[in-house]
Parts: structure tokens; C-alpha cells; sequence
């Protein structure tokens, strides 16, 4: 019998009214939107619902909005008895990850996330970072090109290692145009710039990891029921300090996600349900694998077909 992970997705998958028909077709969803304005004393769930989208994709909102969607979907398939053996996070969906696996509470989560993308946001003024994403290049050659550039123009580094040939690159918004440009001049397929508030996981983000540790502090952070893959690691973490620990680097270092999903493979998972709104996750994972049996449950329709299709297994 294979095994099952829970993929929880990070910034990108949001989407105004995301959450909507699950928070009207299952109490246990409406409770955790309820749950999100109470802990944070703002009306979220407005946001969520009516927009405008341009105020929902800043990062301080989309953060506790992302982990709000995915939870309420996740407490649908808890209530249908549908469970994991493992959990991932696409960044910030490693909270949303922890809240699956037990080592976070909801309302802890929701709170830290939202201070987290202030501090995100606070990090480096508006227009000094940037990121892109870097299409058909292999990982050893463009981290041979952002080694260069960042010696000879400025910070750049490799952030998300999302599948085989896309791997997004951050730093300072020199670094980031010349490494893009050398890029390109070296086979890259394409070059996206990314339209972002600011170079995530780049060194540029230590000040925000200084600044969420007091947050983390705050919160009780437990050892994992259910083991989690960690971004910074692409290893299985069920202890609470390595996760308190990995939690702190995760806004600095970059997103393993290739190698994450290549782990869960080797643990014997063969089922990929990607939990919350948008389907980026299971696109990912099926160009890492593409025999993988993925399914996106952003919807209650999503839900029931997951449920005919693991009744027929």
C-alpha cells in the first residue's frame, strides 16, 4: 500500500472568494475563517471573499489568507476521515504543512504568518529586490552563474528549486538582472521576472528571520504527529526545536521543492493531494514525476472526486 502527503501551497495560488464554498458546505471550514478574524482582530475573511485582489496579494495579508484557505480545506478532509502519512509547504505553506502534522495550532499559525509577511515586507524597501524565474537551465550551471554575479555586482542566489529546469532566483535588483541576463546568454529557455514585493528567500531576508524569532517565541511549537518535509532540508522533521530552527531559516534559504517531492517518493509515497487553492503543487510535482497520482482539492467537488477515486484504490 503506498502512502499519501498533504502539499499545502504558498504565495501565488491566491485567489479572491478561495475557501468560499467550503466555509458554506462544511461548518468545521466556516469555523477556521472565524477563527483567523478572531486571533488576528481584523475582518480576513472579507478580504478573502470580496477583495480587492491587489490588497489581498499584499504579502502581509496573502500569507494568513493562504494558510486560512488551505486549513479550512484540510479540517474537510479530516472530517472525511482522509489522513496523510506525511506533509509539505511550498514556504509559506510549510505552516499551513505544520498545522496538518500537529505542531502548530491554527491560531498560532495564522498570527505568525501574518507577521510574518510584515516583516517580509519591511525586510528590503520597495524596488531594491527583486526575483525571477529561470526556465530550462540546469541547478549546478545557474548556481555557478549566481555565485559569479553576486561577487561581481551584487547578492543573487538560487530560491526555489521548484522542478527540473525551474529554479527562481532572488537578490538585489542588479544581481538579479545581470544573473538573468547571463542566464539567458547561457541557454536559459526563459526568463520571468517575478512581480513581488520583495527578494524572498535571499540573505536579504535575514532582518525578517531576526525579527520573527521573537513571534516564534511566543507560540508553542510541539514535535510533529506526522512527519514533515522542511524546505531548508528536504528531510523529514518531527522534532520542535529542528522545526522552530528551520521555520527561522526558511525565510532566507531557498525552497527545496524538487528535492522535497523526490523524498516523499523515496519515503513510498505515491498519492499527492495538494490541499487548499490552485493546482501549482500538483503541476510540480507531475514534472518531477509524471506517473504520480496527484489531485488539488480547492474546491468540494475536488474533495468528492478525491474520495470516489480513493474508494476505487
Amino acid at each position: 500500500m503506498g502512502k499519501t502527503a498533504f502539499l499545502f501551497p504558498g504565495q501565488g495560488s491566491q485567489a479572491v472568494g478561495m475557501g468560499q464554498a467550503f466555509m458554506e458546505a462544511y461548518s468545521v471550514s466556516k469555523d477556521v475563517f472565524t477563527e483567523a478574524d478572531n486571533r488576528l482582530d481584523f475582518e480576513l475573511t472579507k478580504l478573502i471573499m470580496n477583495g480587492p485582489i491587489e490588497t489581498l496579494t499584499r504579502t502581509e495579508n496573502t500569507q494568513p489568507a493562504l494558510v486560512t484557505a488551505s486549513v479550512a480545506v484540510l479540517e474537510a478532509l479530516r472530517e472525511k476521515g482522509i489522513t496523510a502519512d506525511y506533509t509539505a509547504g511550498h514556504s509559506l505553506g510549510e505552516y499551513s504543512a505544520l498545522v496538518a502534522s500537529g505542531s502548530l495550532s491554527f491560531s498560532d499559525a495564522v498570527f505568525a504568518v501574518r507577521n510574518r509577511g510584515l516583516y517580509m515586507e519591511e525586510a528590503v524597501p520597495s524596488g531594491e529586490g527583486a526575483m525571477a524565474a529561470i526556465m530550462g537551465m540546469e541547478r549546478e550551471d545557474l548556481q555557478q552563474i549566481v555565485d559569479d554575479v553576486s561577487a561581481s555586482t551584487a547578492t543573487v542566489q538560487l530560491a526555489n528549486l521548484n522542478s527540473p529546469g525551474q529554479i527562481v532566483i532572488s537578490g538585489a535588483k542588479a544581481g538579479v538582472e545581470k544573473a538573468s541576463e547571463v542566464a539567458k546568454e547561457n541557454g536559459a529557455r526563459r526568463i520571468i521576472p517575478l512581480q513581488v514585493s520583495g527578494p524572498f528567500h535571499s540573505s536579504l531576508m535575514k532582518p525578517a528571520a531576526d525579527k520573527l524569532s521573537s513571534i516564534l517565541a511566543g507560540i508553542e511549537i510541539k514535535d510533529a504527529s506526522i512527519p514533515v518535509i522542511a524546505n531548508v532540508t528536504a528531510e523529514p522533521s518531527t522534532s520542535a526545536i529542528d522545526i522552530h530552527d528551520q521555520l527561522l531559516k526558511q525565510i532566507y534559504s531557498p525552497v527545496l521543492w524538487e528535492d522535497t517531492v523526490r523524498k516523499l517518493m523515496d519515503l513510498g509515497v505515491d498519492t499527492f493531494i495538494e490541499v487548499g487553492p490552485g493546482n501549482v503543487l500538483s503541476g510540480l510535482v507531475k514534472k518531477v514525476n509524471r506517473r504520480a497520482s496527484v489531485h488539488a482539492v480547492g474546491t468540494p467537488e475536488q474533495l468528492d472526486q478525491l474520495i470516489e477515486k480513493l474508494g476505487e484504490e
